[in-house]
């Protein structure tokens, strides 16, 4: 602990005064900065039945619309965070330790993760009564990554932070509408991407690509060789009519965007046609 117990409920007495409040996310994030340097951060909340929703954001004003809303749009899907609390994870967290082999050569780091101007992240992931909340934590370019004695105060607090969203939370949750659960909608569509016009193989490993996985990651994982991967890549391009990943991922956010609800099957069967 890098501050006195006198200081540090000083800055821990605002955040518990404005529980319930809409000033809560950002004393919240005025406290974990006096704890470790922090140059951005965002909360997102997951709602079972309803798109993701932003409850705070201070990264810069020249770093925000685009991306942000190119996040919220479907790319989130894409996002190891994400993915990981939709698999139960929960607590502190690092990036590192989430991300898939190859993330940062992936078009959804380079297509939106790094326009966000982050180095690095970590961050808590809370399940909230069905509902997920990241409390994404960044250091900018100009700075250095977390170091391992900064990540590791802020997992010690991970109770503290916890137990305050979990009051937060109750005290103004928000009420659902019925309705299919819009994640399980969402995330079959991922399953389903390609699969009306590639083979299933092709199809596995376009999917595998657009989550961030390498070449060789994913020989691992389908136990198949990296040329075998790339043969299959190269067979899945010319069938998809693009040339990169950039416009594999552009082609997938583009036909996700183009569904209506109830959300099945593959996005691409209709869009196709449409743009041909």
């Amino acid at each position: 602990m890098t501050m006195g117990i006198a200081e540090y409920s000083k800055h821990l007495a605002p955040v518990i005064a404005s529980i319930g409040r809409s000033g809560f996310p950002a004393r919240l994030m005025a406290f974990l900065k006096k704890l470790v340097p922090i140059d951005n951060a965002v909360i997102l909340y997951y709602h079972r039945q309803q798109p993701p929703a932003l409850n705070y954001n201070d990264l810069p004003p020249a770093n925000r619309p685009t991306h942000i809303e190119l996040f919220l749009k479907g790319a989130y899907l894409l996002d190891p965070c994400y993915r990981a609390a939709r698999a139960g994870v929960e607590g502190f967290y690092h990036l590192d330790e989430l991300a898939p082999v190859g993330f940062r050569n992936s078009e959804y780091y380079k297509n939106y993760f790094r326009h966000t101007g982050l180095l690095d992240e970590c961050g808590y992931l809370l399940q909230l009564d069905g509902d997920l909340l990241n409390i994404s934590l960044g250091r900018d370019e100009h700075h250095r990554r977390f170091s391992r004695a900064q990540q590791q105060l802020l997992r010690e607090v991970s109770p503290l932070i916890q137990a305050l969203y979990q009051r937060h939370w109750e005290s103004g949750k928000p009420s659902h509408p019925q309705g299919d659960n819009l994640h399980s909608q969402l995330s079959a569509v991922l399953a389903d991407f390609g699969t009306s016009v590639l083979t299933d193989r092709e199809a596995q490993v376009i999917q595998l690509f657009l989550h961030g996985h390498s070449t060789k990651s994913i020989g691992q994982k389908l136990n198949i060789s990296p040329e075998t991967v790339k043969l299959h890549r190269k067979h899945s391009y010319a069938k998809l009519d693009v040339r990169s990943q950039s416009e594999l991922f552009y082609l997938f956010i583009d036909a996700l965007s183009s569904m209506q609800p109830p959300y099945r099957g593959d996005p691409l069967v209709g869009y196709l046609g449409r743009v041909d």
